[in-house]
């Protein structure tokens, strides 16, 4: 048995189970179950018909009705499973249903109408996968250029995030200046401003600065973040100063002692925060639906709504181009995921 297995499957017990074995397995199961249920769910309904999806109760496979070419009507009937009146069973083809009466036919002699009361048939059903709900908003709508607006934000607002944000961590982690734990308080206070709160604050300096129905009216007001900052700044207080020291009397510049020295050991804290600023971005919706009113600057999160209209929403869609948006951000997570452990622990927020 590997080694993955062998832990697994050790219990506290020896060869018996022992009563917290037992807790601890159900404990697990339930979290896996609640962790990543609703992603599954998620995935299986992005593949069902807009019937499937309005099915009660729900199933969890994108189960459709199976359906036959009937000769003498121009469209393929569904098929259901009929109990009959003396208690056989027959799969027959529905034509139309009136009420709870359902006008049926068997599919091998067409002639005959018989009337069915809906209780007593079950449809006949098969698991196939709606691929169209994926392909279609890309040939019928501008899924493309909604996606390539919030890559240029995310990626914009990620760099320059990790810039902005490095550079005051530095400062406050490395520079003696009167007032330097009244700035860095002052910092944290704000994590308990919500955005609702300074919405009408940041529209006004957009409106002063022309940047409505700009991408970069979404990207600027986000650049600086507290979490950021502090987080940054917990992992610089733990590289040594005299690092600094030594490259001052190299004659290193300031600039320089940033760039080549601060920020390749603040990597591991780099990643960490590179990933909360591409969760934070990409999933935005509130600030660029306030800022953005042209279709063609539309992120992916705005641009989701061209399929809910006013009479009519277009589930199937939303759930495709839904699960379609997560994957930038699942990739980002497991070639980054590394440096989550290391950059947390290391800036001290345990």
């Amino acid at each position: 048995m590997s080694a993955v297995g062998t832990f697994l499957l050790r219990r506290r017990g020896g060869r018996g189970w022992h009563w917290t074995d037992v807790v601890t397995w159900i404990w697990l199961i339930l979290g896996v179950f609640l962790m990543f249920g609703p992603a599954v769910w998620l995935v299986f309904s992005s593949f069902k018909t807009p019937a499937a999806l309005a099915e009660f109760p729900p199933s969890v496979l994108p189960y459709v009705t199976e359906q036959a070419v009937v000769p003498g009507y121009d469209k393929p009937l569904p098929l259901y499973n009929v109990v009959m009146p003396d208690g056989s069973g027959r799969v027959l083809a529905e034509v139309r249903r009136i009420g709870i009466m359902g006008q049926m036919v068997d599919p091998k002699q067409p002639g005959e109408i018989v009337k069915v009361n809906i209780k007593d048939r079950t449809p006949v059903r098969k698991v196939e996968f709606a691929a169209g709900n994926y392909t279609e908003p890309f040939q019928r709508f501008d899924f493309l250029l909604f996606l390539r607006n919030s890559v240029f934000v995310t990626v914009t607002a990620t760099a320059i995030t990790l810039l902005v944000n490095s550079m005051a961590a530095f400062a406050l982690s490395k520079y003696q200046f009167p007032g330097r734990t009244a700035v860095m308080l002052m910092i944290l206070a704000t994590l308990m401003v919500p955005l609702s709160v300074i919405v009408v604050p940041l529209y006004s300096v957009i409106g002063t600065l022309n940047l409505f129905d700009s991408l970069w009216g979404v990207i600027l007001p986000t650049v600086a973040t507290p979490t950021g900052v502090f987080l940054l700044r917990q992992y610089m207080l733990t590289i040594p100063d005299e690092l600094i020291d030594a490259a001052r009397m190299d004659k290193a510049s300031e600039w320089q002692i940033y760039w080549r020295i601060i920020l390749p050991l603040s990597a591991p804290a780099l990643a960490v925060l590179a990933i909360f600023s591409v969760v934070w971005r990409w999933n935005d919706f509130l600030w660029p639906l306030i800022v953005l009113s042209r279709k063609e600057l539309y992120t992916l999160q705005v641009g989701l709504n061209v399929y809910a209209g006013e009479l009519n929403v277009q589930w199937h869609y939303i759930l495709a181009m839904t699960v379609v948006s997560m994957i930038p951000v699942v990739l980002i997570f497991v070639f980054l995921q590394r440096f989550i452990t290391t950059g947390i622990a290391g800036s001290g927020l345990k």
